[in-house]
């Protein structure tokens, strides 16, 4: 197993010769051999160790175990206690979920801290083989058949190959010692289950099972690979970006075939789950919204807007009456008094009437119900009316912002002035209000 593990390294790893690697131990039999191969194999480690202190004492023992280990391959070695259960209860996950994200937060933390390159961990071929029919029976895309990535960012996966039966014959025959986690002969775990109950009736039909997996993993893999080309393709013809985001083409969407699994793979990394639904977008009637925990879908004319949520509230800025340059997250703005009104204008710019105003002024976002008099137009308009008419989508609608005097709307930046601080006299003082919208905010 040792030259086996060489040649891992050789053929795929080069790279974590002579690097700083940081190697995660739990003190049961994997993650050991792990460090005795690393070890074996003459590169340079540390081991980190968590506690998570569910087990009482066998916790405790884990914990003296690895630094004794340590100890013995003259590595140093980082431990980390953690109240798990208080973590899940506030994070409202299990216990599981809890312990993965504590530990790999940590590691981490020990590697932007100490400067270490990879995060090795002993993941093995029946690991891949759970983790594929957990998956499965919780119903998943092509990638969660693809099983465990042997390497992901900077967490490397060099025992992927080797079987636990391989491992555990590795061990006895150099007789090395581990602990054994008396949880893993509990089957309320559905990881336990599967390897206790489900894996030994697959072996008896297939003696050969692991062997056989591995191929159908590669076929899927390869499949999963054919997939990401095909959507790199098609990507720049149904995708534009937007200052609020992403669009995609609807009339494009419908004339290709599986339009259903072509949303998913365009979508699926943010969050949405409704897939149906989001199929379903494309024959809305323009407004209808799909959420997801951070995003939305929604559906324009003839595109889908992807945005972010905000999830925080709309902010009210004020403008005193002595500034004439105010920088704000949406832009500047500008106050300028001048002699005449500009021939050639545009909506980046209104000029008023200065007496008309009352500071503070005030920028904020539309609500229901506001109203103004659109320069140039007899009579009052809801600015709601005013978004229909000027065929705005609806993050266009609202990353609208309002100048205001009072209650009253001076201008719809960039869009509208109000026709009531319209200049009306000579003897009007000129106030020219610009603005120069950087982005959304």
């Amino acid at each position: 197993m040792e030259k086996s593990f060489k040649n891992i390294l050789k053929s795929r790893f080069p790279f974590l010769c002579g690097k700083n690697l940081l190697l995660a131990v739990s003190g049961g039999l994997d993650s050991v051999v792990l460090a005795y191969l690393c070890k074996a194999a003459k590169l340079e480690f540390s081991i980190a160790h968590c506690n998570f202190n569910l087990r009482g004492e066998e916790s405790d023992g884990d914990e003296d175990f690895v630094i004794d280990l340590a100890d013995e391959l003259e590595v140093e070695v980082f431990v980390q206690n953690f109240d798990t259960e208080a973590f899940a209860e506030e994070a409202k996950i299990s216990i599981q979920m809890a312990a993965r994200e504590l530990r790999y937060n940590w590691f981490r933390e020990l590697s932007e801290t100490l400067k270490f390159e990879y995060i090795l961990t002993a993941h093995h071929a029946n690991d891949n083989l759970e983790t594929f029919l957990i998956n499965l029976v919780r119903g998943t895309g092509l990638e969660g058949l693809s099983g465990i990535l042997i390497e992901n960012d900077r967490i490397i996966r060099p025992m992927l190959d080797f079987s636990r039966r391989e491992i555990e014959t590795y061990a006895r025959d150099n007789s090395i010692k581990w602990r054994e986690d008396s949880s893993n002969a509990s089957t309320k775990y559905l990881r336990n289950k599967i390897r206790h109950d489900v894996v030994p009736v697959l072996e008896e039909l297939n003696p050969q099972l692991l062997q056989s997996f591995s191929q159908t993993q590669a076929h899927l893999k390869e499949s999963e690979a054919l997939i990401e080309d095909y959507i790199s393709l098609i990507y720049p013809k149904v995708v534009k970006t937007a200052k609020f985001g992403y669009t995609l083409d609807v009339n494009f969407l419908k004339k290709v075939p599986n339009t259903k699994a072509i949303l998913y793979q365009l979508l699926k990394s943010f969050g949405f789950t409704e897939w149906s639904d989001i199929h379903n977008l494309l024959d809305a009637q323009p407004g209808k919204i799909i959420y997801s925990e951070d995003y939305r879908l929604i559906k324009d004319r003839d595109t889908l807007i992807l945005t972010e949520i905000n999830h925080s509230e709309d902010k009210i800025y004020t403008i005193a009456e002595e500034e004439d340059l105010v920088m704000l997250p949406l832009g500047r703005i500008a106050f300028r008094k001048v002699e005449e009104i500009d021939k050639n204008r545009d909506n980046t710019r209104i000029f008023v009437a200065r007496e008309k105003l009352r500071f503070p002024l005030k920028i904020r976002k539309w609500k229901k119900g506001d109203y103004f008099y659109p320069f140039g137009m007899k009579g009052r308009k809801k600015i709601s009316d005013f978004f229909k008419d000027q065929k705005m989508s609806i993050p266009e609608k609202e990353n609208t912002w309002l100048l205001c005097s009072g209650e009253d709307i001076v201008w719809v930046i960039n869009h509208r002035a109000d026709d009531r601080f319209a200049i009306t006299s000579e003897k009007q003082e000129i106030l020219k209000i610009s603005c120069c919208l950087q982005s959304f905010s």
